[in-house]
Parts: C-alpha cells; structure tokens; sequence
C-alpha cells in the first residue's frame, strides 16, 4: 500500500480518532469505554503492521479475528445486565451522529478504489450505499432530538434502513476479499483491509455504527409507551 497518497491513510486515521471521541462522548466519559477502545486499536494496529492479515487463506481467514471480537462483545453488552445497564446509559443523540463518520469512511473507500485497492462495488459509484446514512446523520441528529420533531416510527425507520446500509457494505467488502470463498470482485479484490490503518475499519467503525444502531433501536423499542 506504499503507492498511496498521505492524505487517505492520514484522513481515515482522523476519521478513527473522530470515531473514538463521539463515542466516548456517547457513553459519557466512561472510563472503560475509552480504555477499551485505545486498547484494542493498539493491538490491531501492532498485528496488522505484523502483515498478519496478509495471508488470506485457510478457514476461517484470519480476518475474522478483526470482525468477530466486537461483535462477541456486543452480544455479551446485550446478554448480560450489566452490559444492558452499560447500553441504557449512553447518549442517544450523539450515538446517532456518530455516523457522520461513514461520509469520510466512504470517501476513503472511494480514493481506494481509483487507486486499485478495493473494487468498485464497494463504493457509492457501485452498490454501497452507505454514505446515505452519513449524509442524514446530522439532520435526524437536529430534527429527532434537538427539535424533536420526527417521530419515535421514523427514528427506528432510519436506524433500521442505515443498519441494511451497513450490512449491505459487510457483507460485499467479505465477498470481495481474496478468501477462499470469494464470490465478488474478481479483477480487483479488496485488500486494502488488510493493511493499517485501514483494519481499522473493520475491526472498530463498522462495530462502532453496528452498536450506535442497535442500542438505539433498543432504547426506541422500549421507550415505545
């Protein structure tokens, strides 16, 4: 990935940093929260400068082990009622800005592709659309919660829709990549994720936006009455 401009990597690794303070905002100032998530973007930085995630062969690809950890923890946050009480303390407004980070995020995904690291499909100009939700990000930030004026049916509405935006990208960027069940992108697969600081993507910002959804949706659901 020598052949990249400074200015991709240094944009996402901002967006990262983004990521990180509107969260730490969301849950906050939790301590934990943000020791955790500098801990675990130190080690993934330390493996992915390794080249670990290089080899891309064998099942399951050691990609998986930027993916699942989060999404391990996300499950045991809503399994356990200590993670519950966790969840129902965080800042539902800022947990709903916090996706203005998808606009650089897809911005950075759109300068990798035109420099041959991931294939188009995986950007705006092919079947990701995920950058919508970055766009509405601020305006159902203001409109839902500092106006009030949507509803609690159109709050969900978009979390729901900005959560299919999000699994749409997942699951093409996973298809796209030199696995041994590759399925998409074969001219260009995607390997730009497994280079840092761009494991950060999958390793933090897509479980980021995966958890800002669904604990909104949760608190949504059950602030129904």
């Amino acid at each position: 990935m020598e052949h990249l401009p400074i200015y991709i990597p240094v944009i996402f690794v901002l967006t990262t940093l983004l990521t990180v303070a509107l969260m730490y905002k969301a849950s906050n100032h939790s301590k934990p929260v943000i020791i955790i998530m500098l801990l675990w973007l130190v080690l993934q930085s330390t493996i992915g400068l390794s080249g670990f995630y290089l080899i891309s062969s064998g099942t399951p690809p050691r990609f998986a082990l930027l993916l699942m950890p989060p999404v391990v923890l996300i499950v045991i946050l809503f399994l356990t009622k200590k993670g519950r009480l966790l969840m129902d303390g965080f800042d539902a407004k800022t947990l709903t800005l916090i996706h203005i980070v998808r606009v650089p995020v897809e911005l950075t995904l759109y300068w990798l592709f035109l420099h041959k690291a991931i294939p188009e499909i995986m950007t705006f100009e092919g079947r990701n659309f995920d950058i919508l939700c970055g766009l509405t990000a601020p305006l159902i930030y203001y409109w839902g919660y500092i106006k009030n004026a949507l509803g609690r049916s159109a709050l969900l509405a978009w979390n729901i829709a900005c959560l299919l935006l999000l699994a749409n990208i997942v699951v093409t960027g996973i298809l796209s990549a030199p696995f041994d069940f590759q399925k998409l992108a074969f001219d260009q697969p995607n390997v730009a994720l497994f280079y840092f600081p761009f494991v950060w993507l999958p390793c933090f910002i897509v479980p980021i936006a995966l958890l800002a959804h669904i604990v909104n949706i949760r608190k949504l659901i059950k602030n129904k009455n």
